[in-house]
């Protein structure tokens, strides 16, 4: 008969669960991802990114939403809203809370009122941020805003998706119609980032934007959202000898390489740390790095250089500026260092006879470049082996809920036994 497993190590055993249970729960649903797979959704999915609702609802663990195809989006559009009243009608369809399709049709005495992100926002007088759903005779399920009169004028159609008890996107019929939602908001005030970037210590940047035309391609996200990188003038001048080695191309991939085309807040940068996107990235050329944050400290590594968020410029959303202490360099244009060593100088090695085989990233005829400097002299150079996927800004891996799973299961029929 097996001797059954002593206390002590059951104890060790549990934290471990736990562990790997709230780190496979962190960022497990990517509600652009999710809509992508719809076409129909498309345009309800374009808002939700253009209105910064699609952060919100990634953030929160507990949501509902509540999808409109493109026919029903149709009817926000045509009353030429401006993108503040968009987010605040788009906000009274995020539900704070989960419901699938069984639950709705299980609702305690057929009816129940549940809070949104319209509430949430502060936006929502009194009780207008609260959504009345109601179960109806023949499996028939209404929803409609408690400032109007109880009318439910929009009804479900069908689950989407679920993930109990983390993200349901059910399709509803219409939209959500309230007064408060859709009263006039202010449209927000223009920015212009060659106009704002100088007069918050980056002329520097702000003129290699302009000499490249990378400014348009900036500019042009500032609506979706937008976070800009911007190395100091001290950074960028001690850099500018290996970045006239750049052809034009790289030029400009470089500069995108410190932008990404999504608001990110001092405080969701911390909380939202691992692999990320930029504007360069472009299919198999990632372009992509690294955030990490050690206390109060920010960090944005590359394979190749690690650079220290040292202020925030500017921070009016949908923009957010930050400086950086160092230049940052894709594994995409240099050589990236050894991930032991990180940014120690690696020790000049002999001489070797020219018998040894190119480096597949050198121009051919060329000798093998120090590890911080330019790879190739055009765009057909070589990229590097494919990195791990990002999950599109999602952070985590795919395998850890198999791992809880397995975990779980050890742990139980050891306890049993």
């Amino acid at each position: 008969m097996r001797r059954p497993l002593p206390l002590s190590a059951a104890a060790l055993a549990l934290p471990l669960f736990f562990l790997l249970l709230f780190s496979s729960t962190a960022d497990a649903h990517n509600i652009t991802k999710i809509l992508a797979k719809h076409p129909e959704f498309s345009t309800f999915n374009h808002y939700l990114s253009i209105t910064h609702l699609a952060g919100e609802i990634n953030r929160r663990l507990t949501i509902t939403v509540l999808a409109l195809d493109n026919s029903a989006m149709s009817d926000i559009i045509s009353k030429h809203f401006t993108v503040g009243t968009i987010k605040n009608v788009l906000s009274l369809h995020v539900l704070v809370d989960y419901y699938g399709a069984k639950k709705l049709h299980q609702l305690s005495k057929g009816t129940t009122l549940s809070s949104t992100l319209f509430q949430a926002s502060g936006s929502a007088t009194g009780t207008s941020g609260y959504v009345n759903i109601t179960n109806l005779k023949g499996g028939k399920v209404g929803f409609g805003s408690e400032d109007n009169g109880g009318d439910l004028n929009s009804f479900y159609v069908k689950s989407v998706m679920e993930l109990p008890y983390n993200i349901s996107i059910l399709q509803i019929s219409k939209v959500i119609t309230s007064a408060d939602a859709e009263a006039p908001t202010a449209a927000p005030l223009s920015l212009n980032l060659t106009e704002i970037l100088p007069k918050q210590g980056c002329k520097t940047f702000c003129d290699l934007l302009i000499a490249t035309g990378a400014a348009e391609t900036y500019q042009s996200n500032i609506d979706g959202g937008l976070t800009v990188f911007c190395p100091t003038d001290a950074a960028l001048n001690a850099f500018l000898p290996k970045y006239k080695n750049l052809t034009a191309a790289h030029k400009v991939s470089l500069l995108l390489y410190h932008g990404m085309p999504i608001y990110l807040s001092l405080q969701m940068l911390k909380s939202n740390n691992g692999v990320v996107n930029t504007l360069a990235t472009d299919g198999g050329a990632k372009y992509d790095f690294d955030i990490k944050t050690d206390g109060e400290d920010v960090t944005v590594k590359t394979k190749v250089v690690t650079a220290t968020v040292t202020a925030t410029l500017i921070d009016s959303e949908p923009l957010i500026v930050y400086e950086l202490d160092k230049v940052l360099q894709p594994r995409e244009l240099f050589k990236a260092v050894p991930e032991e060593e990180d940014e120690a100088p690696a020790p000049k090695a002999a001489k070797k006879k020219k018998t040894k085989a190119p480096s597949p990233t050198a121009s051919d005829g060329e000798e093998e470049e120090d590890a911080d400097s330019p790879i190739g002299s055009d765009e057909s150079d070589g990229e590097p082996e494919d990195q791990k996927s990002d999950k599109d800004g999602a952070f985590g891996s795919n395998g850890q809920r198999s791992i809880v799973a397995m975990i779980l299961s050890l742990w139980l029929s050891v306890l049993l036994v």
